[in-house]
């Protein structure tokens, strides 16, 4: 049989399959980095997108909350404008009370009895004042009792005052405001 040297063939083959697949191998190698790096761009402009629609959400938040507090700052001057309207209302209601109460309280002041000082909280009259003597200060406060408009008159103190007379005295008296019950208030 003929010698035939096989091996420089297979060896040629061997190295061009070498080669094939060093090339396949270069060729899956770029495609698979070809693809991460698609896959990065895809996903980088993903996330770009989500930061894009989170920066917009934050600005109509932020516009929002600018709104909300204007709603705030507008509900708080409505308060504060209907309780205004709500004292001035109460106080055009009382002011026909307030001056048949002063009416009352000059009417009741009997000769000798001067006042210093009023005063008024809630539906309580302080008088401060100066009687000629003790008996112009009881008859002050009968009359107060016998109102129509003031009751329950309640002496706080009274103290001797001689720069005035011999018997005169300074004196401190409470008295309620109550409306009559055939008057609501709404009266002339």
């Amino acid at each position: 049989m003929a010698q035939i040297n096989l091996l420089p063939w297979r060896e040629e083959r061997r190295a061009e399959r070498k080669k094939e697949f060093l090339i396949l191998l270069a060729f899956v190698v770029a495609v698979g980095a070809g693809l991460v790096m698609l896959g990065d761009r895809i996903v980088n402009g993903q996330i770009e997108h989500q930061k894009a629609r989170n920066e917009y959400l934050t600005q109509e938040i932020r516009v929002l909350d600018k709104k909300v507090e204007e709603i705030k700052d507008l509900q708080r001057r409505r308060n504060q404008l209907v309780e205004r309207m709500r004292v001035i209302q109460e106080l055009q209601g009382n002011r026909p009370i307030i001056v048949r109460v002063l009416d009352q309280l000059v009417r009741t002041v009997p000769d000798g009895v001067f006042y210093t000082s009023l005063g008024s909280k809630d539906n309580l009259i302080s008088i401060t004042g100066i009687a000629e003597s003790n008996n112009r200060v009881s008859s002050l406060m009968r009359r107060l009792d016998g109102s129509d408009w003031l009751q329950q008159p309640n002496l706080d103190s009274v103290r001797a005052a001689t720069q005035y007379g011999d018997q005169a005295a300074t004196f401190n008296l409470k008295v309620k405001v109550q409306l009559p019950a055939s008057d609501n208030g709404a009266g002339e």
